[in-house]
């Protein structure tokens, strides 16, 4: 879009007036981003906005000082189980094997 003193005039009296870029792009016949853009080159700035929620900004808690008897406490010893212990696989005949295989097709089927 070429923007001649007219359009900068407006652009200036509408953006101090309060309104949107958008509400500006749509009465200048442009995009949002064109105006936007221009405001830019224009070093126009609507100014902070102050928060709308007012957040409560609270303190880290205080850490409790451990005790010594904390301290002493062993830890807990790790217990790893023999290999003896661990169940070993059930081993299944060729008979089993196909009769297992034959059942899965059927439900597969």
């Amino acid at each position: 879009m070429g923007w001649d003193a007219k359009d900068i005039a407006l652009l200036n009296r509408l953006w101090s007036e309060g309104q949107s870029a958008a509400q500006i792009a749509r009465r200048l016949g442009c995009s949002r981003n064109a105006v936007c853009g221009m405001l830019t080159r224009q070093g126009l700035k609507r100014g902070h906005k102050p928060p709308t929620a007012r957040p409560k900004i609270r303190s880290a808690p205080k850490l409790r000082p451990t005790s010594s008897a904390d301290c002493a406490r062993p830890a807990a010893q790790k217990v790893s189980r023999n290999t003896a212990e661990r169940q070993q696989p059930k081993e299944f005949s060729k008979q089993q094997l196909y009769a297992i295989l034959a059942e899965a097709v059927r439900n597969t089927g």
